[in-house]
């Protein structure tokens, strides 16, 4: 007898734990049982074998939102819990861009950490080259009269100092020197007149040697003069200075005006460069700074020069005030008007964060990097960016000191981003992954802002006007999604004319804005194909 009611009891023992058993099945599946309440069931139940800790519930849209209790988003969907562990990596995932590893090697992604440095920040300005303004040289004879003969009668022929140019007869020339001629003889016959005769005879002189001078008579002419007593009927006029003619006026036998401008003359060994910097850099421009010439005639060859004055004025119409760079010109080689390209290279005052220039995308409106945040894990992040130098960028924002950032192929990965957002294909198997179904679909971290995500569900209306479409879909794995209704944007008017009420479909999506869903790419369903059930309007859950 005892054996039998042992028996017995066994039998009762087993019976009653598979009674628990399936009582414990059947209410997780019951619907309108969210995973909260399971979860406090289990925890009221006693610890967990490995019990992990409960930190927060994040908005399984993926919004910036989170809560210490289980709650609902505007749309009824329940919030995911986040433990202890998944906190950091369930956060990151949610603007992070992941790319497998043999993918990573393939694009050839490179890494550079921000560092600090100073920048020597390079200003490309535009110019022209002038002649030396200090180097000009007028002739102009100061004195009625006539050309009598040209000596120099090509104008870019070169001369030196003191090359006679041209030679003149004036009547009020010829006038004056004989007025000196005559005082000179009297001073020299009056030597035992009185004092007061030979003083009278000296103003006479003086004043006549005065006049001479004045018309830029030379002192050697003045003494031959002096010497032999006769007035000569020409004057020739020399070149002041070594250089090209840029001018010549004169013609043999023209009668001329005092003042009037007969040879221009030019010393080209030196000259300047007028380069137009833009507002914005030109408080950087310091005078006695180096400045680099490029001139298209020479590209082998780069000149360089001082930065010797910055003007104050500014070009209104092209917004560019204009630098004076001095330079030497050996071998004339430089001509006046020649186009030439300026830099100016300007040393920063301090250190400061830096990335290479090929690590920013520069999107027009902004400017982003991509921050290497693990194996194959890349989070965008927006800079704002300061001085440049030829290789490195000054970031002001958005950048610390060591971050690894994203240096070759950053291209490729925002490409390699965006493609799984328009690729027309779908499921992962499109990309070289196949989908993830059951339990491995639930631990998937979220898929990051710019991710494509793939649906399947029923049309129930459609609002050309407004872009939209409203689809009752089922769950969505990459989002943790349940089924239900929602609208979506279309990314063109194409998708909008393939869809109807009521047609079954597998649609891909991305998140464009945050809250904002939009359709790129759609897949109508043949009748027999399985599509998601439509979920009823009053339990948007109901399933999940």
């Amino acid at each position: 007898m005892k054996r039998v009611a042992r028996i017995a009891f066994g039998a009762l023992a087993v019976a009653a734990l598979a009674a628990a058993g399936g009582y414990w099945a059947g209410q997780r599946n019951v619907p309108g049982h969210d995973e909260a309440t399971l979860q406090a069931a289990a925890v009221s139940a006693g610890p967990a074998r490995n019990e992990r800790k409960l930190l927060y519930y994040r908005n399984p849209m993926g919004l910036p939102d989170s809560s210490p209790t289980p709650k609902k988003d505007p749309m009824g969907m329940d919030y995911i819990p986040v433990y202890e562990g998944e906190a950091d990596e369930g956060t990151a995932a949610t603007n992070q861009i992941r790319i497998s590893s043999d993918k990573v090697q393939k694009l050839g992604v490179r890494t550079e950490a921000a560092s600090l440095r100073s920048l020597e920040r390079i200003i490309r300005a535009t110019g022209r080259i002038e002649p030396d303004e200090r180097r000009q040289y007028a002739i102009a004879p100061k004195f009625e009269g006539y050309v009598e003969r040209l000596l120099v009668n090509v104008t870019g022929q070169l001369v030196t100092k003191g090359q006679p140019l041209f030679e003149v007869y004036s009547p009020e020339l010829v006038s004056a020197q004989r007025e000196y001629a005559i005082a000179m003889q009297g001073i020299e016959s009056l030597n035992n007149a009185g004092s007061e005769t030979r003083s009278g005879m000296q103003q006479l002189a003086d004043g006549s040697l005065t006049r001479l001078k004045n018309w830029d008579i030379s002192d050697e002419q003045i003494r031959d003069l002096a010497s032999s007593g006769n007035a000569r009927r020409t004057l020739t006029f020399r070149s002041p200075v070594s250089g090209i003619v840029t001018e010549k006026k004169a013609v043999q036998g023209m009668r001329f005006m005092p003042g009037e401008v007969l040879y221009q003359v030019a010393d080209l060994s030196t000259v300047w460069v007028i380069a137009d910097v833009f507002e914005q850099d030109i408080g950087l421009v310091k005078s006695g700074a180096k400045a680099k010439v490029m001139i298209n005639a020479y590209p082998d060859q780069k000149f360089e020069g001082t930065i010797s004055y910055v003007y104050p004025t500014l070009n209104a119409q092209t917004r560019t005030v204009p630098v004076r760079v001095e330079l030497a010109n050996p071998g004339l080689l430089l001509k006046p008007s020649m186009f030439a390209k300026v830099e100016l290279a300007l040393s920063g005052k301090a250190a400061v964060v830096t990335v290479p220039v090929s690590a920013v995308i520069d999107s027009g409106t902004r400017q982003i990097v991509l921050i290497q945040q693990g194996e194959g894990r890349f989070e965008p992040r927006e800079i704002r960016i300061g001085a440049r130098s030829e290789t490195y960028l000054e970031v002001i924002e958005g950048v610390k000191e060591g971050e690894q950032v994203v240096v070759a192929a950053n291209f490729l990965i925002d490409a390699e981003s965006n493609l799984k957002a328009a690729m027309g294909g779908f499921g992962h198997a499109a990309h070289g992954a196949a989908a993830k179904t059951g339990a491995e679909a639930d631990n998937a971290p979220p898929v990051g802002k710019g991710s494509s995500h793939q649906a399947e569900g029923t049309v129930d209306s459609l609002d050309t006007k407004a872009g939209t479409v409203s689809i009752s879909h089922g769950p969505v794995a990459s989002l943790k999604w349940p089924a239900m209704t929602m609208k979506f944007k279309a990314a063109n008017e194409t998708l909008l004319h393939a869809l109807t009420p009521g047609a079954k479909l597998a649609f891909e999506f991305v998140e464009r804005q945050p809250g904002e869903w939009v359709i790129t790419a759609v897949k109508p369903l043949a009748v027999n194909q399985r599509a998601a059930p439509p979920v009823s309007g009053a339990n948007p859950h109901a399933g999940h």
